[in-house]
């Protein structure tokens, strides 16, 4: 099967499997046995989709063919929208019908469980972008949770763009790792945003006083604002850095370290000195993050990372 059905260009799919069967190859060497004069043009296209490093290095084929998935889905779910918006009048006109009078197409909602409900009466949607600058705090019940989960096991696509300072707390970081293994997919971003969320590219919430979690939104149906606020969406999303590129923390770092040097869980906590509950936890989190079924799974992922 060739990658182009992928994505990939010819071209780049080329260099790719040269790549793979030449570890730290020359670029001079690789042009002239390719016959590729516009290499470097395409080693930059290869950089920015993630499929190499600067050092040339390529992804393994398998981590290669998930993240080129990933793209292909993203750019499935954009276009699956922009069809789907062509329903927005029909949906427009039912909901005038129900209410007696004209759609608000910028309307003030109080609070953010207001929000909350607006969102949740659109069971409908396919496509969530969500920005989230600051810390979420510990509102998310297990309920939510729940049927989070199994509205993304039912088709949703859900991206969710997150503040750099914000993952310096661990439990943020750890909600968002398993969000992210749940199919809600995140990237990470030191450049300032606002909070955002936008619901198939045809509705948008954002807060009144961004610096506060719990005031009022504005409801925004206008589709110029709305494309406008996508178009701001993609371009931070474009810059921001994969959640799963993100470098181990000092912790999952010596959680590895003491998975690969003990075999019994005991013999590690202590190691770590910490409880036996604490050190099973982490590991699991590091399993998520790796998108490992067993350990030693996770094991050979982590060394195809240099993580080991």
């Amino acid at each position: 099967m060739s990658l182009e059905s992928l994505g990939l260009t010819h071209d780049q799919e080329r260099v790719y499997r040269y790549l793979l069967r030449t570890p730290h190859a020359d670029p001079d060497e690789a042009r002239a046995e390719l016959g590729l004069p516009r290499l470097a043009a395409v080693l930059d296209e290869l950089r920015t989709l993630g499929v190499i490093d600067r050092s040339l290095v390529p992804l393994p084929p398998a981590a290669t063919v998930d993240l080129l998935v990933r793209h292909q889905v993203e750019r499935t779910s954009r276009e699956l929208a922009r069809l789907d918006a062509a329903f927005d009048v029909v949906r427009d006109l039912a909901e005038e019908a129900r209410r007696g009078r004209p759609v608000e197409l910028v309307e003030r909602i109080e609070d953010s469980a207001g929000v909350n409900r607006r969102v949740d009466a659109m069971r409908d949607r396919a496509e969530t972008m969500n920005a989230k600058p600051l810390p979420r705090g510990r509102h998310h019940t297990e309920e939510a949770t729940r049927r989070y989960r199994r509205q993304l096991a039912d088709g949703l696509v859900s991206r969710t763009l997150v503040g750099a300072a914000s993952l310096d707390l661990p439990e943020e970081l750890a909600y968002a790792r398993h969000l992210h293994g749940l199919g809600d997919l995140h990237r990470v971003t030191a450049e300032p945003f606002l909070p955002l969320l936008v619901i198939d590219r045809r509705v948008a919430f954002v807060l009144l006083e961004p610096g506060r979690s719990d005031t009022d939104a504005l409801m925004i149906r206008q589709p110029g604002i709305v494309a406008a606020l996508v178009a701001l969406f993609e371009k931070l999303w474009e810059r921001a850095a994969d959640l799963d590129g993100l470098d181990l923390s000092a912790t999952e770092a010596r959680v590895l370290r003491a998975l690969a040097e003990h075999d019994k869980d005991e013999t590690a906590a202590r190691a770590l000195n910490v409880s036996l509950r604490k050190y099973r936890a982490h590991v699991a989190a590091l399993m998520t993050r790796l998108g490992a079924t067993t350990r030693f799974q996770a094991a050979l992922r982590a060394k195809e990372r240099g993580w080991l």
